[in-house]
């Protein structure tokens, strides 16, 4: 009889260096918000993969960073638990830029834990085509990364186009205990499709602003409900900002950014329920709600200090 493989894998790395991107690569979904501006994640977000012999559930951890604020503390404190709570600990880092003090950093908090760690060498697919300079680059990349530790294994990865991410795949299987199946199998995430749902909304505002704008947004599901008459969900939410400036920018003229927000935020999420949906959106003010501990708890941010 075939063994049956699970555990827990802490996904680390710098803002920005396409965590999210591969675990929703991996799991066939979106789950992970995605988006080019860093520390995007804020949660841990469990995504699970599962296999014929084995079931992996991923923990795409906040990028590692120097926190300017709670939130950032928050963030930073959810990612560094997380290395002590898992059975492997995937490393991702950017192959198309050589170690910087982040990488190093991080590295040196992974030298002070027994779990094994495997190494992702990740866009790749920047790389080009050309085979003798993907092997220059995979060999000059991986001499520069592996000097930063011991790592069980170091492989080169695209999350774009999944190049790699079957042999990344074999190698964590390779390195879980034997254990149970936690999770039915077509599971992908444990998390409420409220959470989903609420991080979707705040992807599009990423998207669609700029400068300080992003990271002072967070987003409530008020309430979510499916209609009794048709197949039609209406989902109320609101969207919180620090400042009243703010306000006015996340609406836009004439309430056309918000309008540009719904619009999109609604066409991914009726993918996720396989239904209709209704989304209202509001636009509110918290004064600074990034360094008050009551906020941040208010919004799901669990502070322990």
């Amino acid at each position: 009889m075939t063994t049956f493989h699970s555990g827990f894998v802490a996904v680390v790395g710098r803002p920005n260096v396409g965590k999210s991107t591969m675990l929703n690569k991996l799991v066939g979904q979106k789950v992970a918000i995605v988006s080019d501006k860093p520390q995007t994640t804020r949660n841990r977000i469990h995504c699970i993969v599962t296999l014929a012999d084995a079931q992996i559930v991923f923990l795409d951890t906040p990028g590692i960073h120097k926190p300017l604020h709670r939130l950032g503390e928050y963030m930073v404190d959810v990612a560094q638990r997380t290395l002590t709570e898992v059975d492997v600990i995937l490393f991702v880092t950017d192959a198309n830029h050589l170690p910087g003090r982040g990488d190093e950093y991080i590295a040196g908090l992974l030298a002070d834990n027994d779990t094994p760690v495997v190494l992702a060498l990740n866009k790749i697919d920047l790389w080009g085509e050309e085979a003798s300079i993907r092997v220059d680059k995979a060999e000059h990349m991986g001499k520069a990364y592996g000097a930063l530790g011991e790592f069980t294994s170091i492989i080169p990865v695209s999350a774009q186009t999944g190049e790699g991410l079957d042999e990344l795949l074999d190698q964590v299987v390779g390195l879980l205990p034997e254990g149970p199946k936690y999770y039915p199998d077509d599971w992908i995430t444990d998390h409420p499709e409220q959470f989903i749902i609420g991080e979707l909304i705040r992807e599009k505002v990423l998207e669609l602003t700029r400068e300080e704008i992003p990271h002072a947004i967070a987003v409530v599901i008020e309430e979510m409900r499916a209609r009794e008459d048709r197949d039609l969900v209406d989902v109320w939410a609101t969207i919180y900002v620090e400042r009243r400036s703010q306000r006015g920018i996340v609406i836009g003229k004439d309430g056309s950014l918000l309008k540009q927000v719904g619009q999109l935020a609604r066409k991914e999420i009726e993918g996720i329920l396989g239904s209709q949906v209704n989304l209202q959106l509001w636009v509110k003010v918290k004064d600074d709600w990034r360094n008050k501990k009551g906020s941040l708890s208010s919004f799901g941010y669990t502070v322990d200090r």
